[in-house]
């Protein structure tokens, strides 16, 4: 498997773990649950799945592959991507109310469609010399 499929590989399952999240954390809201250490365990393990992506787009982009032709389009939807979790349990101060779990919910959605313009901007690929 080359890099370039793990990426790819990888957006994909960015894109289905954040529909997941959001899924639980909508669910999870409707049966008027909060954020718990479950939750956020999942949370912790998207964002580790997030981190993974982003090295190996780093990688990618070192390596001489052709680049998206907007790469850093492309490069910022994968910072956006790994910031938002941190930087939603740092807007709700770590509270674990009800509100707090839809927050988390209309996020994860967020984040699937940033998943999704990432995946749509990756193919489309520069003409050669022309990378970014």
């Amino acid at each position: 498997m080359s890099l370039v499929q793990l990426h790819a590989g990888l957006s994909n399952a960015c894109l289905i773990f954040n529909l997941l999240i959001a899924g639980f954390a909508f669910v999870r809201y409707l049966q008027g649950h909060g954020v718990d250490g479950s939750f956020l365990g999942v949370v912790a393990v998207g964002e580790l799945l997030y981190i993974a992506q982003v090295l190996v787009g780093t990688v990618l982009a070192f390596s001489g592959v052709p680049q998206p032709a907007r790469l850093w389009v492309h490069v910022l939807y994968g910072i956006v991507l790994i910031i938002m979790y941190p930087a939603t349990y740092a807007f709700t101060r770590g509270r674990d109310s009800r509100q707090e779990m839809l927050t988390y919910a209309v996020v994860a959605l967020f984040l699937a469609g940033i998943s999704l313009r990432a995946i749509a901007t990756a193919a489309l690929v520069a003409p050669p010399g022309l990378g970014g």
